[in-house]
């Protein structure tokens, strides 16, 4: 493998982790208590659409 590749790896992995970590930042944001009846549910429901686009983006 060479540096290149190898730098590249590194760079997406790096990337992916903190993209991650802002739609789960954005997911609890949405979430949070407002004037909601149920942000329990709201929460689950916007962290399974989040999960899902990030798997249809892979493609």
């Amino acid at each position: 493998m060479n540096m290149n590749r190898l730098i590249n790896m590194i760079v997406r992995q790096v990337i992916r982790k903190v993209v991650n970590s802002g739609v789960q930042a954005g997911a609890e944001k949405l979430s949070a208590k407002g004037n909601r009846p149920s942000p329990k549910a709201d929460g689950k429901r916007a962290r399974q659409a989040m999960r899902f686009m990030r798997r249809v983006s892979k493609f």
